[in-house]
């Protein structure tokens, strides 16, 4: 389904977004009880009789399958009867001490974001969705997460927004936590229908809509390689950075490692296009991959950590080029392996830029996140990831990328130097539009940061200590563990790509990333 995001997510893990009806001209109207059947509705409706169908149409909801997740679904009243609007997922903390602020937290976000369009709901639907860990049943997961639920039920009561229904979702089986123990329900939970059996579901099959599947198999497109592959890969990014660090930190030689890594860019990509993707995710990636040499990988993953070049190629956003490069910067996010797990957040930010550009929210949200955890301080990602959540539209920044673009290519041909020849800027896609004379919108707010009591590049990379370990990244947004660095590697090569990350920036629209 198509989402509008109405608030900023608080942490990699989150999605706040709304949405008014469920998609296909069609509006989803839902009345949660234990027996109670909703009225009679238009031509344009679609009722939710039952708890049971109001759990198999969560996927719908969100367009995706929810897994170890928090899910609130605002309802607005209309003539008695309930209409979705925004929905807002969080990950299920696994300290219980982090319940309650993550309740408020999540509460407060979506009724906030839904007075921000104009609509404050009138009530909630909760859903707390985790399979049983070993040795744990459904009924031991549903108990387990009482208190959260109720933790739920007193945050969104303390807004003046009561949660009308509650469920527990776990290993195909749900239970109602405002069931009032009438016998209504059994003790063992009832089970959830088939998948795609409801009559939401057959509304959105009828609108074309379809389930991305979990978050969990979208941000395994995105996770490094962990195969034999793996060991190349990183030989191959030793030897690139050795070559390519210096270059980059050089005033001079920087313009030219950048028309350098553009035009690698640009001939992986006419690679990637003359190969059409496959119809199955896992399939599209690993013939993706086979056309994705170790040496390129290596070259544009080092390119890619100098702002400016990564500006650039955020340039191949829309049009026939956006596809072939959202399938590259995916692939380059899988090649950073090992100790370069940091600098996976340039590609990473570039396939949620791409993905947001194309209109597919829910993937740049999940790889904007994943940014960030891999680079916490990476800004470009932490605006984007903002005004993605926010529902901003990008025009707002195609349109300033489309101006540099042009601009560069006119200042090109008043040199003297057609676009032509020039590695530099391939003309504008034929299917993008002029650019605007516009002024370029920021997507988020501007903090002018103090200047840093550090020198150049070079000082602040003497000032590190020689023997201090990288950082380490933060493998997803889903809590998986970082990865280290392998034992018996020298300092040389943290040291360089620290000073290269720090350093390497060049001229950017934003600062600090």
């Amino acid at each position: 389904m198509t989402n509008h995001s109405e608030a900023a997510g608080t942490s990699g893990n989150s999605d706040i977004s709304g949405q008014n009806g469920c998609g296909g001209g069609r509006e989803s109207s839902v009345r949660p009880g234990h027996g109670a059947a909703a009225g009679a509705c238009g031509e344009q409706q679609v009722t939710l009789r039952t708890p049971a169908e109001l759990a198999d149409a969560l996927p719908y909801l969100l367009g995706y399958r929810p897994e170890d997740s928090i899910v609130l679904v605002a309802l607005h009243d209309r003539d008695t009867r309930g209409r979705f609007g925004g929905r807002a997922r969080l990950g299920i903390p696994a300290q219980t001490d982090d319940w309650p602020s993550v309740a408020q937290q999540l509460a407060h976000g979506l009724v906030t974001g839904s007075e921000r369009r104009g609509a404050k709901p009138e009530s909630m639907v909760a859903f707390l969705c985790q399979d049983p860990a070993s040795g744990e049943s459904p009924r031991d997961v549903m108990e387990r997460l009482r208190p959260l639920a109720q933790l739920l039920r007193r945050a969104c009561g303390s807004l003046d927004v009561p949660v009308v229904e509650a469920l527990c979702i776990s290993d195909g089986r749900f239970w109602s936590y405002c069931c009032p123990g009438n016998g209504c329900c059994a003790s063992g939970g009832e089970p959830m229908g088939l998948p795609g059996t409801s009559v939401l579901a057959a509304a959105a099959t009828y609108a074309g809509l379809q389930v991305r599947g979990s978050l969990k198999e979208l941000r395994a497109r995105l996770l490094p390689w962990e195969t034999a592959a793996a060991l190349q890969q990183e030989a191959a990014l030793d030897s690139a950075q050795s070559a390519l660090i210096p270059r980059i930190l050089d005033v001079d030689s920087r313009a030219e490692v950048a028309e350098e890594t553009l035009a690698v860019a640009r001939r992986v990509i006419g690679r990637l296009a003359d190969a059409q993707p496959g119809t199955a995710a896992l399939d599209a990636d690993l013939r993706d991959d086979e056309l994705v040499g170790h040496d390129d990988a290596a070259t544009l993953i080092l390119g890619l950590q100098d702002r400016a070049t990564r500006d650039r190629a955020a340039e191949w956003m829309e049009g026939h080029e956006a596809g072939p490069a959202l399938r590259l910067w995916r692939a380059l996010a899988r090649r950073c392996v090992g100790p370069y797990g940091e600098h996976a957040a340039a590609p990473l930010t570039l396939v949620g830029w791409v993905a947001w550009s194309s209109g597919d929210e829910l993937e740049a949200r999940e790889a904007l996140a994943m940014a960030l955890a891999a680079d916490p301080d990476y800004l470009f990602a932490r605006l984007l990831h903002q005004a993605c959540n926010e529902g901003l539209d990008p025009e707002s920044i195609r349109r300033c990328l489309r101006a540099e673009r042009r601009g560069r290519d006119l200042a090109a041909t008043a040199e003297g130097v057609g676009s032509g020849s020039r590695t530099s800027s391939p003309a504008l896609s034929p299917d993008a539009p002029p650019a605007s004379d516009l002024p370029c919108v920021v997507t988020g707010p501007r903090r002018r940061r103090r200047p840093r009591s550090e020198g150049g590049v070079e000082d602040r990379a003497v000032r590190r200590s020689p023997g201090a370990a990288p950082a380490r990244r933060t493998r997803s947004a889903d809590g998986s563990p970082p990865v280290g660095r392998k034992p018996g590697r020298t300092a040389n090569g943290a040291s360089g790509r620290a000073r290269m990350r720090r350093g390497a920036g060049g001229q950017s629209k934003e600062s600090g990333s």
